[in-house]
């Protein structure tokens, strides 16, 4: 038989190709799911069951969590990289990962095709077919859903009818859940009107009594919630499991996709959102304003790249090795409010804490400068202005 490895979710898409791969192809389908921090064990047994009734040979589970945290998630921090000023790159960023350790266990087991479930009219499409064919272009690519153009309903009506019962009302809302976040996607998102509705999102509002949480900060990354020590993924999931349930991080995204269209997401990210704004606002006290200034430039140019699907350039590792460096003093405690919906940003602790020089406070005391010197440094500053004004009347 014609080895073949799908990237394989349990979603509709993922569920259609596996049958179809299987049944109607005569492939022998190795399903793949590669988890970035959406799903429990429990879920990826259920994964695991539905895939072989569907028709898969074998089944692997691999867990990327801890590299997915290593090789993306842990410079989307240090570049506080919010696409468009929203969006963390919650799932976008997870499909380099998964496209990459998908491809690998292709070649690991000799397959001569992959497989994924994205459409014609997605980012997806791109990103996986970029890794794969940068790093086994000898293998071929299968799109069923974008070969045939398939609409969600003639997928349920092809698993029904193969004896799969895939109700519409479950299908619904396209859901993707990984550590950086889950996004929505849904009827009213392919508007430019509608909201999503509360109950479309995986999180619903069950604490309204204001709390607050310090986060420690060690070069950039979080080590410490509320002063116990844990490592940066665990601290990620307990600040979600923690901010979730205030129902906080929730936002559309509206932005340009890779293929030149617009396109609108909903997310629900609250750990990822908090811990941005957290070491967003650390930096603003511990680090110079050039380094802000120039930080904010590849912050948004790596997270840029990442979005469409270019993680594999040469240069994504320049601008990481830049953004590491910037992290060494950006250490120290944040303290935030969490209330429902939102959360508050209160202040910052650090050693490293440039407010705390000796040379004044602003708009009160100088303690490093005379006032004279003062209007002389606002002269000379002030004299391309003059010039300017003087020659151009």
């Amino acid at each position: 038989m014609k080895k073949l490895v799908l990237a394989y979710s349990g979603g509709l898409d993922t569920s259609y190709c596996a049958k179809y791969l299987s049944k109607e192809k005569g492939y022998e389908v190795h399903a793949v799911s590669v988890n970035t921090g959406g799903f429990s064990s429990e879920e990826i047994k259920n994964i695991k069951q539905k895939a072989l009734e569907l028709g898969a040979t074998y089944y692997t589970s691999i867990d990327a969590v801890q590299t997915f945290y290593e090789k993306v998630v842990k410079y989307l921090i240090f570049g506080n990289v919010l696409k468009n000023n929203t969006y963390p790159l919650s799932v976008s960023a997870e499909r380099i990962v998964q496209a990459i350790e998908i491809v690998n266990y292709a070649k690991e087991v000799g397959a001569k095709y992959i497989a994924h479930g994205s459409t014609g009219a997605g980012n997806d499409q791109v990103r996986f077919d970029m890794i794969f064919q940068i790093i086994a272009p000898e293998i071929e690519i299968i799109t069923p859903i974008r070969d045939n153009k398939l609409s969600r309903e003639t997928e349920i009506t092809y698993l029904k009818e193969n004896g799969v019962d895939y109700p519409w009302e479950k299908a619904k809302y396209s859901i993707n859940k990984g550590l950086w976040g889950t996004s929505v996607g849904g009827e009213e998102t392919l508007t430019s009107e509608k909201p999503l509705p509360d109950s479309a999102y995986p999180s619903q509002l069950e604490e309204k009594e204001p709390s607050d949480v310090k986060l420690t900060f060690n070069k950039g990354e979080l080590v410490a919630i509320n002063e116990e020590n844990d490592t940066p993924v665990n601290n990620i999931e307990k600040l979600e499991a923690m901010a979730s349930k205030y129902a906080i991080g929730r936002d559309i995204h509206v932005g340009d996709t890779i293929i030149g269209i617009k396109g609108r997401v909903g997310f629900e990210a609250a750990a990822a959102l908090i811990i941005i704004k957290a070491h967003h606002l650390l930096e603003k006290h511990t680090l110079t304003k050039w380094q802000q200034f120039q930080k904010e430039q590849q912050g948004n140019f790596y997270g840029m790249l990442l979005h469409e699907g270019n993680y594999l350039d040469a240069v994504m590792r320049n601008i990481e090795a830049f953004l590491t460096d910037t992290q060494k003093t950006v250490s120290g405690d944040v303290f935030i409010s969490l209330y429902p919906f939102q959360f508050r940003l209160n202040g910052i602790s650090s050693p490293h804490d440039l407010m705390n020089a000796s040379f004044g406070s602003y708009g009160e005391m100088n303690e490093g400068w005379t006032a004279v010197e003062a209007k002389g440094f606002i002269k000379i500053l002030s004299n391309s202005g003059k010039i300017y004004s003087h020659v151009n009347n």
